[in-house]
């Protein structure tokens, strides 16, 4: 598990059951805005169908190794886009291997499985696929 991926999930390892709603609202909060050319949700983002809300991801590659993420989720979808602020700052800058090492189902170690509802951890799991879908296209592209 990446350094950065494991801080965060350690801290939801130690929080209480009640707090842990609390901290993934939190870390909407972290969800960065998208840069110019993202905000029409054009063809380089790409939109997670499995997800109950409307959520877009788009996988930047700085480096072939160092990989950033880019997402999209309404700020009335706190728990989607708290996973995408997870998500920005447990992987984004990482290697795409490292990346790849990552479980999908990486959150049910957070125990978000007992404050969230299975179609939100469904969703979870489709973005974790999909990141790493875009990851493997461009490696194997290179």
């Amino acid at each position: 598990m990446p350094e950065t991926l494991e801080q965060v999930i350690s801290q939801f390892k130690i929080a209480p059951k009640p707090l842990r709603l609390q901290l993934l609202l939190e870390y909407s909060k972290k969800v960065p805005p998208l840069p110019d050319g993202l905000q029409e949700h054009n063809e380089k983002m790409e939109r997670v169908d499995e997800c109950q809300t409307p959520f877009f991801l788009s996988t930047e590659f700085l480096s072939e190794d160092k990989v950033v993420f880019h997402f999209d989720a309404p700020p009335e979808a706190p728990t989607t886009r708290g996973f995408a602020g997870i998500l920005s700052e447990g992987l984004s800058g990482l290697t795409p291997e490292a990346i790849l090492a990552v479980p999908d189902d990486f959150y049910t170690t957070m125990g978000l499985a007992e404050v969230i509802s299975p179609l939100r951890l469904r969703g979870m799991s489709a973005i974790m696929r999909r990141l790493k879908r875009q990851i493997r296209e461009h490696t194997s592209e290179a």
